[in-house]
């Protein structure tokens, strides 16, 4: 969003801030009409992938990932193109959130490993040609706000010294704020691998990973009236989204246990060296079972579990659509027959700390 340096910090964070939630009130609707939709949360892998190889900073990768929902929600794509197309949105938001230097190169680009296993290789003028189109569709106006814009901001003062910890004083205020930092980065990148936070705000999905994060951390009170001052988001307004992020944190979790449960001998390697910080050691307390108990520690008789209706997936977030893109990929070629295989999927681990 060519914002100087760590603005959050800054005498114009609020007015920043404010311009952001103007901002955001005026993006693109998304319609989830994309007749790839079923391809989506592949292709923001991919995006993911590349953008962790080259370091990209977390608003780059989100604006790409944003970019190609938007523009696969309006057109229909082949599958061939559909690549062109990812790499064209992150080239496009690291050129635009990143400094010159760090933009990708092609040369580079073509010699990743990831490139040559989906036997693709780019060219400056399809590029070219593929981000004229994208900065067409999109009127040239890249200005379009997610939630990685928000997050800082809301983080600054997401903990705070009088804040309780299982409900005592915290211990160590600044192991707090790096765990915290650390879980709303998960949450954060969580929020992409689903088109369903497409529907809520980006300033919303940012305050939700904050909340989660405090729900996880186990801090109370769940959200302080300072982050609703803030963030101008009452506790109510945030619990469908909180919900999405903690159901997917809850599979996440699952399937460490499962992987767990695997590779036993993974286990006893841990336990034989302490010096490593046993990995699982946050999955040995029941951090996530939310009952009105749990949460009456923090919010007194909370309306948590009334809203869990709201996580069952509506007639309109394109799960229909998805059963019936098959039949109009096949002739353009699906994706398994074409060998496109990432050589590591990109996954959102559930973080699991020292602590």
């Amino acid at each position: 969003m060519e914002l100087e340096g760590q603005w959050w910090k800054g005498q114009l964070a609020g007015d920043i801030h404010q311009a952001l939630r103007l901002k955001e009130l005026k993006l693109p609707l998304y319609k989830v009409q994309s007749p790839q939709l079923n391809l989506r949360r592949y292709f923001a892998d991919l995006i993911a992938v590349v953008s962790n190889r080259f370091k990209l900073c977390p608003n780059a990768r989100h604006l790409a990932v944003y970019l190609l929902d938007l523009f696969m929600d309006r057109y229909d794509i082949s599958v061939q193109q559909l690549h062109i197309v990812a790499l064209s949105c992150l080239l496009l938001a690291s050129k635009f959130e990143e400094r010159e230097d760090r933009v990708p190169k092609l040369q580079t680009l073509n010699s990743l490993g990831c490139m040559s296993s989906m036997s693709l290789v780019l060219t400056r003028p399809g590029l070219l040609h593929m981000e004229l189109l994208l900065l067409e569709s999109f009127q040239w106006n890249l200005y379009l706000p997610t939630a990685a814009h928000f997050i800082e901001y809301y983080l600054s003062i997401s903990v705070h010294e009088g804040d309780l910890h299982d409900g005592w004083p915290m211990v160590c205020l600044e192991k707090t704020v790096l765990y915290m930092s650390k879980y709303a980065d998960y949450f954060l990148e969580v929020s992409l691998q689903d088109h369903v936070f497409l529907s809520f705000a980006p300033s919303l999905v940012a305050a939700g990973c904050v909340a989660a994060s405090r729900i996880i951390l186990r801090l109370s009170p769940t959200w302080p009236s300072r982050l609703q001052h803030l963030t101008l988001y009452p506790w109510e307004h945030l619990l469908p989204c909180v919900e999405r992020l903690l159901l997917a944190h809850d599979g996440d979790l699952k399937e460490a246990n499962k992987q767990k449960c695997q590779h036993p001998m993974s286990q006893m390697v841990f336990q034989s060296q302490p010096q490593s910080a046993a990995p699982h050691q946050y999955l040995q307390r029941p951090t996530l079972q939310y009952t009105q108990q749990n949460l009456a520690q923090t919010h007194g008789p909370s309306p948590y579990l009334t809203h869990t209706t709201t996580l069952q997936p509506s007639a309109n977030l394109g799960q229909g659509q998805a059963q019936t893109i098959s039949a109009s990929l096949d002739p353009k070629g699906n994706l398994p027959n074409r060998g496109y295989q990432l050589n590591a999927l990109y996954t959102c681990a559930t973080p699991q700390f020292d602590r």
